[in-house]
């Protein structure tokens, strides 16, 4: 079970999570100053987070898509099984792997850009920050979408020529070329691409497939429609095959970035003291995936190399979620933050105030770096998840705990009908549902879809492709209550707004 936050606090207390002025947050940084770290070793870090993949990959077992430097990778380390973001949204989720905590509790409740203008609160610590105060360089290359981009800031961003973050090739060479600086610090890199999500091309995922030239460097990889795996919980229908061959061409563009990083990593006598790290932030760009905390949007790839493992090519069931990324990579480097002030933040614009003495930093999230080599790991078996908005235009907010085999969904705004990301609205997929009137959607009603109960409650192992509710079966009911128990604990430990809704029906 995930470390809760530190609670020993009045309940308007916040152990720096709050918006600070730019004088008190240079106080603040100064006072977060991490211990001396190294002694004889480098412990290097590389963050691989693509945008919107699920487990479309060969190591995963989809014998049509072409990814070797994926499947390199899990060969060299371990695969996840069990992985699972925290929120299936872009932005919302980077916030939680940067940081540790729920978004729900550092306030990035959903996209940072345009409209929807979400952000996290200026003084909560970020990895990035950290590892800087730990004596690492850092960088970003690729997407980065969160904000502000003080609390989250790199000291140096690759990003020439990388044609919005979907030139891979071009990514890989500027990582090369960072990591390969004449510089004694370890490094701390944060490598994103914009592939597989939805782009601006003439197709749904900008592969410009008339054009084999626009990303100089990279291959395309093309795909027949009557070849690709169409997952269950989408309709086999045909502008879903041409979506998901477009698709993965877009993954095995991304696939390319990874294999010259990789690469470059062995060449620059970096793969032996460097963790590497390779996840999507949420699940595949298509309605019933992404936004959603059904498994497709949130059960997701996660491989990790420890040089210092004995064991690879293994797999591990541990439940983890991206909380846990954070306190992984700092466990991995041996830093520990020094204790921090609590403050209770200030009333409309006023300046915090001091309420205690200085407390351990804390996170949501704890090491999984124990579970590398073990493919059954005791005491990873629950994990909590949010969402609350995707844009400002997508609200649904929901809770959700995993514990063991079961899996309890709280739809804290029910009475909505269930409301779409613009684009996936947009997508052929949905498009064509709507226009044929369909009253499936894989293996859903339309409705069942649109529609969803306060309470959903579904057995992984029996029911994977989360179909049958038992919340309102009699015989479950024991079952149901001891899980909302546990979520309810949860969101007061992180501080969740939404907990109030239990007391509203």
């Amino acid at each position: 079970m995930h470390a809760p936050v530190a609670t020993n606090s009045s309940p308007g207390d916040l152990i720096v999570i709050h918006r600070l002025s730019v004088p008190t947050l240079a106080l603040f940084v100064t006072l977060l100053v991490t211990a001396p770290l190294f002694a004889a070793e480098h412990r290097n870090v590389v963050l691989f987070v693509v945008d919107d993949q699920g487990f479309q990959a060969g190591c995963y077992g989809n014998k049509v898509i072409k990814t070797p430097a994926i499947d390199a990778l899990a060969a060299a380390g371990t695969r996840f099984t069990r992985a699972h973001c925290t929120t299936a949204s872009c932005s919302a989720s980077r916030s939680v792997l940067m940081t540790g905590l729920h978004n729900h509790t550092i306030g990035h409740y959903g996209h940072a850009h345009g409209y929807s203008h979400f952000s996290t609160y200026e003084a909560v610590p970020t990895l990035p920050v950290l590892m800087a105060d730990a004596g690492y360089r850092t960088c970003s290359i690729g997407k980065y979408h969160l904000a502000p981009r003080a609390t989250y800031h790199f000291q140096d961003y690759r990003n020439k020529g990388v044609q919005g973050n979907r030139n891979t090739v071009q990514m890989g060479k500027n990582a090369r070329d960072w990591i390969a600086q004449d510089d004694s610090k370890p490094f701390f890199l944060y490598f994103c691409t914009s592939d597989p999500h939805r782009g601006g091309g003439p197709d749904g995922y900008s592969n410009f497939n008339d054009d084999p030239d626009h990303y100089p460097g990279v291959i395309p990889v093309r795909y027949k429609p009557s070849d690709v795996v169409v997952p269950p919980w989408l309709p086999d229908k045909p502008e879903v095959r041409q979506e998901l061959a477009e698709y993965y061409q877009a993954i095995s563009r991304l696939d390319q970035g990874l294999g010259i990083l990789l690469k470059a990593l062995k060449e620059t006598g970096h793969w032996d003291d460097t963790l590497i790290l390779f996840l999507s932030d949420n699940g595949p760009p298509f309605p019933g995936a992404k936004t959603n905390l059904y498994e497709p949007g949130m059960n997701l790839p996660l491989i990790a190399r420890n040089p210092y493992e004995k064991t690879h090519g293994g797999t591990t069931d541990a439940l983890v979620t991206w909380s846990d990324i954070t306190p992984t990579i700092l466990d991995y480097c041996g830093i520990k933050p020094k204790a921090r002030p609590t403050f209770r933040p200030g009333a409309n614009g006023d300046p915090p105030r001091r309420t205690g003495p200085d407390r351990p930093v804390t996170f949501h999230g704890r090491s999984f770096l124990q579970t590398l080599s073990q493919p059954r790991t005791k005491g990873f078996d629950e994990i909590f998840a949010s969402h609350t908005f995707h844009e400002i235009t997508m609200y649904y907010p929901m809770r959700v705990v995993i514990s063991g085999r079961y899996k309890y969904i709280f739809n804290i705004a029910h009475q909505l009908p269930y409301p779409f990301a613009t684009d996936l609205f947009a997508s052929p997929t949905w498009q064509g549902v709507l226009k044929r009137k369909d009253t499936l959607y894989g293996r859903r009603t339309v409705y069942a879809y649109l529609h969803r109960p306060r309470h959903e409650l579904y057995d992984l192992q029996d029911d994977p492709d989360e179909i049958t509710n038992l919340a309102y079966q009699p015989e479950h009911q024991e079952r149901l209550k001891g899980l909302q128990e546990k979520l309810k604990a949860w969101q007061r430990r992180t501080r969740d707004p939404w907990f109030l809704k239990w007391r509203y029906e």
